[in-house]
């Protein structure tokens, strides 16, 4: 690793972009995924706001996410929007290793590399079992609570793993194609189309934080589990603070992609640092 100058010319800020920056590597736009399917992802982002990802992951792997998921669901949610037959857990990366592959999977990095900032975030983490009874959840943006105008490039970016299949009738995300172009002031209407996303189990549905979209109703007799990631700018403050909720000896453990997207980065020149250090520096860790 090259040190950074202990003196540099600072004539403007973007001159100190690799100095505390400098000792952390940056996303890559490489992950070994092909680019035309990359490219292909990109271009059905731009023109509905979503794409499906489909079988990401073996039966073995959902099975064994479910295995070790199940014992940890809490109790149903607090209010309509979380569902009041709807178990979530929160904090997950500190009660479990096992979503760690959907959170810096290939695939999805590949695209968060392109629509985000270097050094991007991870803004939250949830495992969500919507039970049979719930009803739908209100519609709406993910990054809509980001007090910048629209229409505007999404600040954050969303994922939706199905380790269920998602159906019609068992509470599917319901994506309204085409949203996230929508200016401020403009909700969904019943005229607006609306997709169902449905998808093999081992999918995920991946999608714009200016994208109005919700969970859909559990009209069917049995749950339905996923795990839902998203990630926002390096220079956002995020829905969880990764920082506290996650221990040091956790994030020890976890990838230095998923080091990076809980805030032990940089985004130049300095936002990020902890008494005028780069964060890693907090973690008894070699540099990489």
């Amino acid at each position: 690793m090259t040190e950074p100058s202990t003196n540099p010319e600072v004539h403007r800020l973007e001159d100190l972009a690799g100095d505390l920056a400098r000792t952390h590597r940056v996303t890559s736009k490489d992950r070994g995924v092909q680019t035309a399917r990359i490219e292909a992802d990109l271009a059905a982002l731009e023109r509905d706001g979503y794409v499906i990802l489909r079988d990401l992951l073996s039966q073995k792997e959902r099975e064994d996410l479910r295995a070790e998921l199940t014992p940890l669901l809490g109790p149903v949610g607090r209010n309509s929007f979380e569902g009041h037959h709807t178990q979530r857990i929160y904090s997950v990366l500190n009660k479990t290793r096992a979503v760690d592959r959907l959170v810096d999977h290939p695939r999805v990095l590949a695209l968060l590399d392109r629509l985000l900032l270097p050094n991007y975030l991870l803004s939250q983490l949830q495992v969500i079992n919507i039970q049979p009874g719930e009803d739908a959840q209100l519609l709406h943006p993910d990054d809509g609570f980001y007090p910048v105008p629209r229409p505007r490039a999404a600040l954050s970016v969303a994922t939706v793993w199905a380790i269920d299949e998602f159906t019609e009738d068992n509470g599917a995300t319901v994506l309204l194609p085409g949203s996230h172009r929508w200016p401020d002031g403009r909700t969904p209407t019943d005229a607006d189309p609306r997709v169902t996303g449905l998808m093999p189990a081992g999918s995920c549905v991946l999608f714009l934080g200016t994208l109005w979209h919700g969970g859909g109703a559990n009209r069917s007799t049995a749950p339905r589990l996923a795990a839902t990631a998203q990630y926002c700018q390096p220079w956002l403050r995020t829905q969880e603070a990764f920082t506290l909720s996650t221990s040091p000896e956790v994030a020890t453990e976890v990838s230095d992609d998923i080091r990076r997207m809980l805030g032990y980065s940089i985004h130049p020149p300095f936002l990020g640092m902890v008494d005028g250090m780069h964060p890693k520096r907090l973690l008894d860790i070699n540099d990489s």
